[in-house]
C-alpha cells in the first residue's frame, strides 16, 4: 500500500506531525517502535516552562495537539514569572506521565485517514533524490509521497551509566541502528549529541517535613484557547523544593573520574546540553556556588500504574555516576536520607542531523518531500519537538496539495525563532529555546498566540470555522473594547479626586482618557470598575490583552519598528542557483557558511555564524549587478 505520508517515530514530534497530516486530508501512517511509548514523556513530567509554555500556546493556536491534551492530563500548573512583564510570563504545568499518553493514543487511533504500525525503519527508499518510501527492519517497503523522520533519541541510542554503555534506549527498547548510517549514505551529515535524565524515588520514602512545598496557582489556566480548565484548582498535586549542600558537593567532587563523561568512558563523543547540565556540570561549571536546587515532581496520579504511580522525578539531579555513587548522592539530600531509588538517572547518546541541511519547511535540501522534526535536528525538549513535528506535518500536506508552505517569521511565533536558528546558524549541543533567543519577544507573547497565528491555522485547515469564529469574535471585542476606552473621559471633578487619590496616582488637572489613564501603571480596568470609574461587560482575557496592548503600547511599536526593518530583508531574496564561489572578495569562512546554509534572503544570510556585514554588502551589491538588475 502506498500512503501520502509516513511519518516515523512516536514521540511529541511524530504525534504532532502525523494528526496534522491526518487531519489535513493526508492518508498518512505513522510507524513507532513500540506503540505503548507513543506521546511517551521519558524525562521529565512537565509540559511548558519558560518560553516553552508560550511554544506550546502557538501550537495551540495553529491547530496542534499538545496544549489540549496537556490541559487534559496536568497534576498542577502554575504561571512563571507573574510578578515581571508579559513578554517573559509563560505556563508551565506538571504532566501525569500515564493519563498523557492515554489521551494522545485516544486521539490518534480515533483519527481519520491516520494508521499506526509498530516497527523499526532502518532505511529510505529514494530515486533522483527524491523520497518514495521506507523500509522497515524486517525488510518491508512501504513507499509514500512524502517522509517526516521524528526518531528522537533511538538512532543508535547508548545508555551511559558510569563506565557502562549499552545499546538501548531510554526504556530499555532496541534502537535504530541503521538509520543514521543509511542517512550518512545519502550525503547528510550526521553528529553525535547526549542528554541525561535523573533518578525516580519512591514517595513513600521521602521526609516531606524537610523540603519546602511548591504548589500550583490559586487561578485557572489552560494553554489551549478552546477548552475550559479540565482541573479541579484545589486537588492540584504539589511539588517540593530541597538543595544540594556541601557533602553531595563532596561526593561528586571525590567521584568525577567515575561519571561517564568524567573518565568513566573515555570513548564518548556526543555533547550534553548547555542549559540542562548534569548534577556533577553544574559542581565543576559552578564551583563557587554553596548549593543548587532541585525540584520532587511527581510522575502520575494514577497509583496503581506500575511504571509511574509510585515515583518522584529529582529534577536537576541528572548524572551518569555508576548506581553505588548515586545512592550517596541521593541519600545526602535533605528529606531524602532513606530514600528508595526505584530507576538510576543515565546518560543516553545518540545521532542527529546537522539542522543547516534544512529547509525553513524543514524538508531536507538533499532528499526531495524528505522532512525531519524534533530531536533528530538537534532540539531538546517535548514543545520544541512537537512544534516542529506540527511544522512539517503542515509543510508536507501543504506540498501535496501543491500550497505555498508555512513559514513563521522571527517576529510570529517562537516556533520561528527556533526554526530560523536552527537551520540558520546550526547546533554545538541539544538546542533549548529561551525567551533571551528571541529579539522581538515582546510581541510573542503568551497571550496573543492566538491573534498572532490562530489565522494561518485556519487557513491551512487546522482550525475549524466553529474555533474560527470564536477567535473572530475575541478579535472584535477587544478592538470594541479599546474604543471604548478612547472615547470616555473622566474629568477632576471632587469625585474623581477623591478616587484617585484612594488609589494612590497623580491627580488630573484637565480631562484625560481612560486610555490614556490606564497607561499609569498602577491604573487597571478593574480598579476602574471597582470605583465605578468605568463599567464594561467583557471577559477577564479581553481586559488582560486590551491592558497589555495600552500599558506596552510604546514598547510595542519599537519592536514592530524593528521587525519591520528586518523584513524588508527578509524580503531581498537569493537565488537557489547562485554560486557563492565566484563572488570575489568575500572572505572564505563566509563563503564556506553561506554554501553550507544557503540563505533564501538577506536577512537570512545576516543571521549565519560566520558572516559579516562587510560579506554580506559584497554579496548585496553582487545579487543587484548579476540578478536584480536581469530581471528587470
Amino acid at each position: 500500500m502506498k500512503y501520502q505520508v509516513i511519518v516515523v517515530g512516536g514521540g511529541h514530534a511524530g504525534c504532532e506531525a502525523s494528526l496534522a497530516s491526518a487531519r489535513m486530508g493526508q492518508h498518512t501512517l505513522l510507524i513507532t517502535g513500540n506503540i505503548k511509548n507513543i506521546a511517551d514523556m521519558p524525562c521529565n513530567p512537565s509540559i511548558g516552562g519558560s518560553a516553552k509554555g508560550i511554544v506550546v500556546r502557538e501550537i495551540d493556536a495553529l491547530g496542534g495537539e499538545m496544549g489540549v491534551n496537556a490541559d487534559k492530563s496536568l497534576l498542577q500548573i502554575k504561571m512563571l514569572n507573574n510578578k515581571k512583564g508579559p513578554a517573559v510570563q509563560a505556563l508551565r504545568a506538571q504532566g501525569d506521565k500515564v493519563i498523557y499518553p492515554q489521551n494522545m493514543w485516544k486521539t490518534i487511533s480515533t483519527t481519520a485517514n491516520l494508521e499506526v504500525k509498530q516497527s523499526i525503519v532502518e532505511d529510505l527508499i529514494v530515486e533522483n533524490c527524491k523520497i518514495m518510501g521506507i523500509i522497515l527492519e524486517n525488510g518491508e517497503k512501504i513507499y509514500a509521497e512524502s517522509v517526516i523522520l521524528t526518531t528522537g533519541t533511538y538512532m543508535k541510542a547508548d545508555i551511559l551509566v558510569g563506565d557502562t554503555r549499552r545499546r538501548e534506549g531510554p526504556h530499555g527498547e532496541k534502537p535504530c541502528n541503521y538509520l543514521s548510517d543509511n542517512l550518512a549514505k545519502l550525503g547528510f551529515k550526521i553528529i553525535r549529541l547526549k542528554t541525561g535524565t535523573p533518578q525516580r524515588i519512591d514517595k513513600n520514602t521521602i521526609d516531606y517535613e524537610k523540603t519546602k512545598i511548591e504548589e500550583g496557582d490559586k487561578e485557572y489556566h489552560t494553554f489551549s484557547f478552546d477548552i475550559p480548565p479540565q482541573y479541579n484548582i484545589d486537588e492540584q498535586i504539589p511539588c517540593h523544593l530541597v538543595y544540594t549542600n556541601e557533602e553531595t558537593h563532596k561526593i561528586i567532587r571525590e567521584n568525577l573520574n567515575k561519571a561517564s563523561m568524567y573518565g568513566g568512558l573515555d570513548d564518548i563523543t556526543g555533547i550534553g546540553p548547555r542549559y540542562c547540565p548534569s548534577i556533577e556540570d553544574k559542581i565543576v561549571r559552578f564551583a563557587d556556588k554553596e548549593r543548587h536546587q532541585l525540584f520532587l515532581e511527581p510522575e502520575s496520579a494514577v497509583e496503581s500504574d506500575e511504571k509511574y504511580g509510585n515515583t518522584i522525578y529529582l529534577q536537576g539531579f541528572s548524572t551518569s555516576m555508576p548506581h553505588d555513587i548515586q545512592e550517596k548522592m541521593v541519600h545526602s539530600l535533605a528529606g531524602l536520607e532513606h530514600a528508595k531509588i526505584l530507576k538510576y538517572a543515565y546518560a543516553i547518546e545518540y545521532d542527529a542531523i546537522y539542522p543547516t541541511q534544512l529547509k525553513r519547511t524543514l524538508e531536507t535540501k538533499l532528499i526531495e518531500n524528505l522532512y525531519t522534526a524534533g530531536q533528530i535536528n538537534g532540539t531538546s525538549g517535548y514543545e520544541e519537538a512537537a512544534c516542529q513535528g506540527l511544522i512539517a506535518g503542515i509543510n508536507a500536506s501543504l506540498k501535496l496539495q501543491g500550497k505555498e508552505p508555512l513559514i513563521l517569521k522571527r517576529n510570529e511565533a517562537y516556533i520561528g525563532v527556533l526554526i530560523d536558528d536552527l537551520v540558520t546558524k546550526g547546533v554545538r549541543d541539544p538546542y533549548r529555546l529561551l525567551t533571551s533567543r528571541a529579539e522581538y519577544r515582546l510581541l510573542l507573547r503568551h497571550d496573543n498566540a492566538d491573534l498572532r497565528l490562530r489565522e494561518y491555522g485556519h487557513i491551512v485547515g487546522l482550525i475549524d470555522e466553529k474555533r474560527y469564529n470564536k477567535f473572530l469574535r475575541k478579535k472584535k471585542q477587544i478592538v470594541e473594547l479599546t474604543n471604548d476606552l478612547k472615547n470616555q473621559k473622566i474629568t477632576p471633578t471632587k469625585k474623581t479626586i477623591d478616587i484617585l487619590s484612594k488609589i494612590d496616582t497623580p491627580l488630573i488637572k484637565d480631562g484625560i482618557t481612560l486610555y490614556d489613564l490606564l497607561k499609569r501603571p498602577e491604573i487597571t480596568i478593574n480598579i476602574l470598575k471597582q470605583y465605578n470609574l468605568y463599567n464594561c461587560n467583557y471577559n477577564q482575557e479581553i481586559i488582560n490583552q486590551v491592558e497589555i496592548n495600552i500599558k506596552y503600547d510604546g514598547y510595542i511599536k519599537k519592536a514592530i519598528k524593528e521587525a519591520e526593518k528586518m523584513l524588508k530583508l527578509e524580503d531581498k531574496k537569493i537565488p537557489d542557483d547562485i554560486d557563492y564561489s565566484k563572488i570575489k572578495n568575500i572572505a572564505s569562512e563566509a563563503k564556506q557558511k553561506l554554501q553550507e546554509v544557503r540563505p533564501t534572503s538577506i536577512g537570512q544570510a545576516l543571521r549565519i555564524s560566520g558572516v559579516n556585514p562587510a560579506d554580506i554588502s559584497i554579496l548585496s551589491v553582487y545579487l543587484k549587478k548579476e540578478y536584480y538588475n536581469e530581471s528587470k
